[in-house]
């Protein structure tokens, strides 16, 4: 009996990777469970493992008394003194039950008590091994599927991968080998819950930290993943080492290291761009390979516009303007991507806006441009003390010059709703246009070319500090 016990217990210790005292802890339990069932709620039970002996023991107890009302709980001072000589009133005595009495029913209680305990602590131990284990990728076998998530086998223990959390076109069958992100571990009375994920940015960071030996020994660091999963994805890293090339380091030779990466994501196209303190300059590698002319920062409303050649804009966008949504969330700047042509156009319109301003020359328009109120909107929200920095400003001219800039850029954004609002009226045939053909438009005033020479002649075709280069250096946030 002894030796048959204690190998179970080890047994099962093994199998199902269970400390020997919780399975003890267990039996001492069904045990008592037994013993309840068997005599009732009225009995003061304790059942405990002996090791020496290698069983397990139940005692009843019962309280010495010279005159018995609760035969359950008591016993006389007679009976307790056949038992034990020195027994005085008010004794506890304990008396060995035979185990072996307890019954079919009793025994079945046990055996359930039992299993429930295991269940449980083979929950709570699953739980303990992965509850530290969030960040890490494993890999798994498809069990099945419940309502559009995968259940995936890690083991002893089973994980669920969601729909949401699951690439797009990307498809599982049963028995095939998953490879997912370990996102999140909940506890529930049930048991463990293990969140997977294959659409997580850190999924990327970890498939390159194990791809990638630079990464794992520290040299080189993933700062920042932006994914649309299944797509595309950009991934900015750094080197510790000024003679490490980190972009070098995560393609590989030959670019086998980003290629076993994408050949895990299914083909998902990965952008490598090296990471820059400077905002700018990490925006420049963010929206490669398109070239940027020129960067304007806003700080406060942490936005930047983002200039770039005609030809480039395209480029720079991206697929429905996949490009610059993955550069914005990789730098977390606001990015406002525009060509040449339109930022031209919009500065010449700013700096005509400033000259229709009443008592605006091109002298007082220059020194407005100059200082950064590049038209009459930033006139309009400036405040007083932001226009007293232009040199022979007075403050009443500063007060006087706002109040102007809201009134024009009130004005026209009414009549630019009125002429959005307008309908259009039909263009009737004109029968004697039929006959001259374009005649007619050459004998018209060309609104482009009149424009132009207005401009010309108002002295506004080269603003104030703009280069005819077109290739200018990007400007920092600092300057």
């Amino acid at each position: 009996m002894i030796s048959d016990l204690k190998r179970v217990i080890d047994q099962v210790s093994r199998e199902r990777g269970v400390e020997p005292d919780i399975l003890i802890e267990a039996l001492e339990e069904a045990v008592k469970a037994a013993a309840r069932k068997k005599f009732g709620p009225d009995y003061d039970l304790e059942v405990r493992y002996n090791e020496d002996v290698g069983e397990i023991e139940a005692f009843e107890f019962k309280e010495v008394v010279e005159e018995v009302t609760n035969k359950n709980l008591q016993i006389s001072l007679k009976e307790g003194r056949e038992m034990d000589p020195e027994s005085e009133p008010g004794d506890s005595l304990g008396i060995k039950m035979d185990t072996d009495a307890f019954g079919r029913i009793a025994a079945q209680s046990a055996k359930q008590v039992i299993m429930q305990r295991l269940k449980e602590a083979e929950r709570d131990m699953v739980y303990e091994d992965f509850k530290d284990r969030r960040g890490e990728v494993l890999n798994g076998i498809v069990q099945r599927f419940d309502r559009g998530a995968i259940i995936v086998n890690v083991g002893r223990a089973e994980a669920e991968l969601p729909q949401k959390e699951q690439m797009p076109r990307e498809s599982y069958r049963q028995g095939d080998r998953v490879r997912a992100y370990i996102f999140d571990v909940k506890q529930f009375s049930r048991g463990p819950q293990i969140i997977l994920s294959r659409t997580h940015p850190n999924f990327l960071a970890v498939l390159f930290e194990n791809e990638v030996p630079e990464i794992s020994e520290g040299i080189v660091q993933v700062v920042q993943v932006a994914r649309e999963p299944g797509a595309r994805a950009k991934i900015a890293v750094s080197s510790k080492d000024f003679d490490v090339d980190p972009v070098g380091a995560c393609v590989g030779m030959k670019g086998r290291r980003v290629q076993a990466v994408v050949q895990e994501l299914r083909g998902e196209k990965i952008d490598i761009v090296t990471w820059d303190p400077d905002a700018a300059k990490f925006i420049c590698n963010a929206l490669a390979p398109a070239e940027i002319t020129r960067v304007i920062v806003d700080e406060e409303s942490r936005s930047m516009e983002v200039v770039v050649p005609d030809d480039q804009l395209s480029l720079a966008i991206g697929k429905r303007g996949q490009n610059v949504r993955l550069a914005s969330r990789l730098t977390g700047w606001r990015l406002d991507v525009v060509g040449e042509t339109n930022y031209n156009e919009a500065l010449k319109d700013g700096y005509r806006s400033l000259l229709d301003l009443p008592g605006i020359g091109e002298k007082r328009a220059t020194d407005l441009y100059e200082a950064d109120f590049k038209s009459a909107g930033d006139v309009a929200g400036a405040r007083v003390e932001d226009l007293l920095s232009i040199k022979g400003m007075s403050e009443s001219r500063a007060e006087e010059l706002i109040k102007e800039a809201i009134r024009y850029t009130d004005e026209r954004a009414k009549r630019a709703k009125i002429e959005k609002d307008k309908p259009k009226e039909p263009t009737a045939a004109n029968p004697l246009e039929s006959k001259r053909g374009k005649a007619t438009d050459k004998d018209a005033p060309d609104n482009e070319d009149a424009e132009t020479d207005a401009v010309e002649k108002s002295g506004i075709e080269d603003l104030p500090g703009q280069d005819d280069n077109k290739t200018e250096s990007v400007k920092a946030p600092n300057e």
